[in-house]
């Protein structure tokens, strides 16, 4: 809900406004130890349905692939999964690595979406492929030049979408003419130039790149172009969140997340893993550095902790909407964690001035 404020001093003549802060949710489909891929798909609608009830704006699913314990390998048809099981929240990829695909093909998996789910779809797009680079090969099939084509792919798919379209020789249905949100994801200053370029929402994975967040976030604000669809910036910034009664607890509950986390610093893939009390006896002094540097925007403790954390960060980076990732073992306790989350937020608003 927005409320108007008089505008003073040097701000006289604009247009004050305050915002509740969006929240949503960033969802993986992973798997835990000792459980297959049809448990994370039944879990994560269940968390999606939650959600959905506890304000959450949208539930979105990331693509990766040829990672054994990570099960969103098929954005689209999760998609699909989600929306049908859910009835109010928006549903999206966070993104679609747009070249594993064919602009088309993007087009109309969406389209096809968004006429099943009027209003609900979100269209999250990535660079990167979202894997190692030999699957990436076989992705597209040894065309590895398909980055450099992403600003071309980008054109293309907004093309497909729009009316303009009508007299192309190749159209794809049934995209055409929906107005479908496009979010240009990123971490790092390529992805700021293009979305501030373009004219389009964006979102940085500050839950596992934190690095060029703050730069990437400032140039984005600063150097944004209005474009037909969005007429001023806005910053979605990805965060871990885990919340607990106590904070001795939540960083028990962590112990899983940081496992996980350890996979990548080592190359691997390792299974969502139950919590351990100590986490000396799994990581060395090395690997604890490079995940807790990786995991600089990660927010664990109380209720009272996380809150003070997440309207900080917020402030200080200027955030439009927080998008939470929260893996925890126990599903019972990793919703319990989600609904302390959107209790936080939901008492949280921001001043925009238009």
């Amino acid at each position: 809900m927005a409320k108007f404020q008089e505008p003073k001093g040097e701000n006289k003549g604009l247009i004050s406004i305050q915002f509740d802060m969006n929240y949503s949710i960033l969802d993986l489909a992973l798997l835990k130890e000792g459980h297959d891929a049809a448990d994370a798909y039944k879990r994560a609608l269940d968390v999606a349905r939650k959600a959905e009830s506890w304000g959450f704006k949208r539930f979105w699913l990331a693509e990766h692939h040829n990672m054994p314990y990570v099960g969103s390998s098929a954005p689209t048809i999760l998609m699909g999964h989600i929306a049908q099981g859910t009835s109010t929240i928006r549903v999206g990829s966070g993104g679609i690595m747009l070249p594993n695909h064919s602009p088309m093909i993007v087009a109309e998996q969406i389209g096809t979406l968004d006429s099943l789910y009027p209003g609900r779809i979100d269209l999250g797009l990535g660079r990167a492929p979202g894997t190692d680079q030999k699957t990436a090969s076989v992705l597209r099939r040894g065309r590895m030049q398909t980055v450099q084509e992403f600003p071309q792919d980008l054109e293309e798919l907004q093309m497909f979408f729009s009316d303009e379209n009508i007299d192309s020789p190749v159209r794809a249905y049934p995209a055409e003419g929906h107005n479908i949100p496009i979010y240009l994801l990123g971490s790092s200053m390529d992805s700021a130039f293009m979305a501030a370029k373009k004219g389009l929402p964006y979102v940085f994975a500050s839950h596992f790149a934190p690095a060029y967040f703050a730069q990437a976030s400032t140039y984005y604000k600063q150097n944004f172009k209005p474009s037909q669809q969005n007429k001023h910036p806005f910053l979605m910034a990805c965060v871990n969140v885990i919340v607990a009664d106590t904070d001795e607890e939540a960083e028990y509950l962590a112990t899983s997340f940081y496992q996980m986390a350890l996979g990548i610093v080592r190359g691997r893939s390792y299974p969502l893993s139950p919590p351990v009390k100590d986490m000396s006896e799994i990581w060395s002094l090395q690997e604890e550095a490079a995940i807790k540097q990786m995991t600089k925007f990660a927010f664990i403790g109380s209720f009272e902790k996380v809150q003070k954390g997440l309207e900080s960060f917020i402030d200080q980076y200027d955030v439009d909407e927080v998008m939470v990732t929260t893996n925890i073992f126990d599903h019972d306790k990793r919703l319990k964690s989600l609904e302390y989350t959107a209790k936080a937020l939901k008492s949280l608003s921001k001043e925009k001035q238009l």
